[in-house]
C-alpha cells in the first residue's frame, strides 16, 4: 500500500500546542448531556424529558442498569419482562420496578397504534450518557471507529456492538447529521452502548486531523479503491478506520483527509455490503493478527 504519511516515532501534540481535544465534542466534565435540539425530542427519545431517553429491550437495559454512569429514573416491565430481566440481570436492581402492561409501555415509549416497539415487556428512561473526551477515550486500546454522515439509528448502534466486540477505543460519529441517543440505537448495540465511548463531534474532517496528531493512521473504507484492506499491513499503527453513508460513501473533504483508501476483499462479486456488516468485516481485518 501507498502510504503518504510515515509512522510516527511518538505521540505529537496538534499544531500550536492546543491541548488534543475533538472539536465540538461533549466532554467528561459535562455531568449530563444537553436536551436535543429543538422539535426533535419525542422523534427521537419516545417523549421522554429533556436530557432523557427510553432505553428497551432485554440486553439494553440489563447493561444500563450494570452502568454506574447511568442516572436512572424509571424502570417498567410487564410480568414477563421482569422474568426475563431477572435473568439476565439478577436483582435487586438500582431501583424498583413498577408492573405494567404491554400496551402501557407502547404508550410510554411513543409508539404509534399498531407499530409496536419490540422492547420485550422492559423499558428503562434514564438520562442520556455525557461522552468522555478524547483523551480519556484513546487511553483504550485498539482502533477508532469513525463514523461519516451514517444516519440510521439501528446501523450505529450495530456498529458499536461490532466495535465492542472488536476491542475498538471509541466510535466517533457527527453531531448535526447523526441520530441522537435513541432506544432503537441501544437495542442494536445489545449493551454496548454502556461500554463503548460514543463521542460526537461538529466536524469530521478536524476529528481526523486530531487523530492523525494522536499517532493514529486514517484509512477511509471505499469500495472503488484499488488497495484491498489487509490487517498486516497495518502492523505497528494505531488505525482510525472511517466508514462514509450507504450510498453516498465518504464524503469529498473526508476522503481527502485518510491518509489512504481501501476496499474490503469480496470474492464473492457483490459491488457491497450493509455498513454494519462491511464494518464488522473491516475491523475484524485490522484485529485478526493482534496479540
Amino acid at each position: 500500500m501507498n502510504h503518504k504519511r510515515p509512522l510516527s516515532s511518538g505521540k505529537r501534540n496538534p499544531p500550536g500546542g492546543e491541548r488534543l481535544s475533538l472539536p465540538g465534542s461533549r466532554q467528561a466534565s459535562q455531568k449530563h448531556p444537553g436536551p436535543p435540539r429543538a422539535g426533535l425530542e419525542r422523534k427521537r427519545s419516545g417523549g421522554a424529558p429533556p436530557g432523557a431517553v427510553w432505553l428497551y429491550g432485554t440486553h439494553a437495559v440489563a447493561a444500563a442498569l450494570k452502568n454506574p454512569a447511568r442516572l436512572l429514573r424509571r424502570l417498567v416491565l410487564t410480568e414477563e419482562g421482569q422474568a426475563a430481566l431477572a435473568a439476565a440481570s439478577p436483582p435487586p436492581w438500582p431501583l424498583h420496578p413498577e408492573i405494567m402492561g404491554r400496551e402501557k409501555i407502547d404508550q410510554l415509549l411513543g409508539a404509534r397504534p399498531g407499530a409496536g416497539i419490540v422492547h420485550q415487556g422492559i423499558a428503562l428512561l434514564a438520562d442520556q450518557l455525557a461522552a468522555p473526551a478524547l483523551q480519556e477515550a484513546l487511553k483504550r486500546p485498539g482502533p477508532v471507529l469513525v463514523l461519516d454522515q451514517i444516519f440510521d439509528p439501528r446501523n450505529i448502534g450495530a456498529l458499536l456492538r461490532t466495535a465492542q466486540a472488536f476491542g475498538a477505543a471509541a466510535v466517533v460519529t457527527q453531531d448535526r447529521n447523526a441520530p441522537e441517543e435513541t432506544g432503537a440505537l441501544a437495542k442494536a448495540a445489545s449493551g454496548a452502548l454502556e461500554m463503548m465511548p460514543l463521542l460526537r463531534i461538529t466536524n469530521i474532517s478536524r476529528a481526523l486531523i486530531a487523530l492523525k496528531a494522536a499517532g493514529f493512521w486514517v484509512v477511509g473504507l471505499d469500495g472503488h479503491a484499488p488497495a484491498r484492506l489487509r490487517g498486516e499491513a497495518f502492523a505497528g499503527r494505531r488505525v482510525a478506520l472511517v466508514l462514509g453513508s450507504e450510498g453516498e460513501g465518504l464524503r469529498r473533504l473526508t476522503r481527502e483527509t485518510c491518509d489512504e483508501l481501501c476496499a474490503l476483499a469480496m470474492p464473492g462479486g457483490m459491488e457491497s455490503l450493509n455498513v454494519s456488516a462491511a464494518g464488522a468485516v473491516a475491523l475484524y481485518e485490522l484485529t485478526r493478527s493482534s496479540p
